[in-house]
């Protein structure tokens, strides 16, 4: 089975900014590109098929979130085998997490990656899951789909890029620093 990497890009990045970022966090620098372009690079990496959702895909919906995001991404590729749900920043994800995720699905409608026993992206959910992906709204995340289509099969990674968010400026501090530290 090759799913479809929906990557989520519409959110607004208030926390980043907040935090004292001067732009939106996919859009904030890391090793002189941009964090979103880190995502797709590994995206790309991987081989397989995706789609990036962004704000102008998800504008004419009233309730605006991560739910949102979901549901426009897998309704545009819906006629995909399943879908591995990544969050836009995510700038250290390996290609090889999005392979494993993938690999699984094959065997079990959910799987989530874990690292050092915490939970991470891209989450993949099989076919089946697809209509209850296309329903979410808001803010609420696909925690609803993967309790109706779970137990999630939790796969061990060797990446701490899974749960690697840059949510705010010092984390994105951190990600240049590691960068650093790898090559």
């Amino acid at each position: 089975m090759t799913p479809t990497v929906i990557v989520l890009a519409a959110g607004s990045g208030s926390r980043f900014r907040a935090q004292g970022g001067t732009t939106g966090k996919l859009e904030a620098l890391l090793a002189g590109q941009p964090v979103l372009d880190h995502v797709l690079n590994a995206v790309r990496a991987s081989g397989m098929p995706w789609h990036v959702v962004t704000p102008q895909d998800t504008a004419h919906h009233a309730e605006q979130g991560m739910g949102t995001s979901i549901a426009t991404g897998v309704a545009a590729t819906a006629d995909a085998q399943g879908w591995l749900i990544l969050p836009g920043d995510l700038p250290l994800i390996a290609p090889s997490t999005l392979q494993a995720v993938a690999q699984h699905l094959g065997t079990h409608p959910v799987v989530v990656p874990v690292h050092q026993g915490q939970a991470g992206h891209p989450v993949g959910f099989a076919g089946p899951c697809g209509p209850d992906l296309m329903a979410l709204r808001g803010d609420t995340g696909a925690r609803s789909v993967v309790q109706a289509h779970g137990p999630a099969h939790r796969l061990t990674v060797d990446d701490r890029g899974c749960v690697w968010d840059v949510d705010t400026p010092d984390r994105l501090q951190q990600a240049e620093a590691w960068l650093r530290e790898s090559h």
